[in-house]
């Protein structure tokens, strides 16, 4: 199958995104531990176990953990962090564990109780970092903090509801200044001007993946996460491409020249839908044919074959934030055409991880890939 061919194809050669601890190795990390519990190929788990193992120490110390400031990226690839425990019992891992859990428990936050996306981005939430942080809090809770807390991760959930989503287009814009200070922002609502496509996916596959971790005990909780994830999903689903079923990189501009379809995003909401028929929030009979769609068209029009006979993952938006960009570089504004600015590249982690998570709920529908 063409997309397990991918995926082995991109392992093999996979060199570490930075030399710290990571959200985009993060991503490709989530990905192998899909792929696994989906085929059983030791290939996903052993890549996952070793690059933990490589980088925790005896007495679960992260090596090369960032302690510089505070920032919810740090905490995505620590979800790697279960599962290792899980696989190898070897206890670093649960030390690991807390010491991850301990930056959470000191995370700076807003008025509202969201934590902020980065101790440098005071007061400001952006739809990235609830996928960075909230589904490790929520398997913390689940299997260590007694459940104390999923309350903390739901009313964070509620408030980016009445913060970012926009009524009138069924979607969320990319960010929220609290204090309505940065220049990228509304100065009435504090909201960012334009709905992202891959901060969209953050989201989708923040809800669904905190849905997976709390059980119906706790039935009020998950229900307004699932209430929340429904309505996002309805939201979304009107903009995809008719033909390809794939998003678009500013959701609901169609027609907006420049704009493409754009593959990592794209794979978050497959993920995101194909996950939520399979833990039955979504109704299999309307929500799986989207999915589905959407992964199709990614395997046709982005996964192609190079000269050399190898193949590439296509159209990944590199990058994209709010605010002053890295290096003295152009100013993020949060407006379409800034979004529309940033460069395409081929085989990076934020879109081929998300597109391994796809493919693992893909192959559990029973489709081919």
């Amino acid at each position: 199958m063409k997309a397990l061919e991918y995926t082995r194809q991109f392992l093999e050669g996979y060199v570490p995104y930075k030399q710290y601890w990571n959200y985009e190795d993060g991503c490709v990390l989530k990905g192998c531990m899909d792929l696994y519990r989906a085929t059983g190929d030791s290939l996903y788990r052993d890549f996952v176990v070793a690059y933990c193992q490589e980088r925790v120490g005896p007495f679960g110390s992260i090596f090369n953990f960032d302690y510089r400031e505070y920032s919810t990226d740090a905490l995505n690839a620590s979800k790697a962090l279960f599962f290792a425990l899980d696989e190898t019992g070897d206890a670093r891992f649960r030390g690991a564990i807390e010491q991850s859990m301990e930056r959470v428990r000191n995370h700076p936050r807003c008025e509202s109780g969201n934590f902020f996306h980065k101790e440098r981005y005071p007061r400001q939430v952006w739809l990235d970092g609830l996928y960075m942080l909230q589904p490790f809090y929520a398997e913390y809770e689940t299997r260590f903090g007694g459940k104390a807390h999923i309350g903390d991760i739901v009313s964070q959930f509620k408030a980016v509801r009445a913060h970012l989503y926009v009524e009138e287009k069924g979607l969320y814009v990319h960010g929220w200044d609290e204090s309505r200070r940065q220049f990228w922002c509304d100065k009435e609502s504090g909201r960012s001007a334009e709905c992202w496509l891959r901060a969209m996916g953050w989201y989708l596959m923040a809800l669904i993946d905190c849905i997976e971790r709390i059980d119906e005990q706790l039935y009020e909780h998950r229900r307004a996460l699932m209430d929340l994830f429904k309505e996002a999903v309805a939201g979304i689903l009107p903009y995809a491409d008719r033909e390809s079923g794939l998003f678009r990189q500013v959701v609901d501009k169609k027609d907006l020249d420049g704009n493409y379809t754009e593959t990592s995003g794209t794979a978050m909401t497959a993920y995101a839908v194909l996950k939520g028929v399979r833990l039955k929030v979504l109704s299999a009979e309307k929500a799986l044919p989207f999915g589905q769609r959407a992964f199709e068209g990614l395997v046709k029009e982005k996964l192609l074959e190079k000269e050399d006979g190898r193949l590439t993952l296509t159209d990944i938006c590199k990058v994209a934030g709010l605010g002053q960009g890295p290096e003295g570089g152009q100013p993020r504004d949060g407006s379409a055409a800034y979004y529309l600015s940033e460069p395409r590249c081929a085989d990076d982690p934020k879109g081929v991880g998300p597109f391994m998570m796809a493919l693992a709920e893909m192959l559990q529908t029973g489709k081919e890939a």
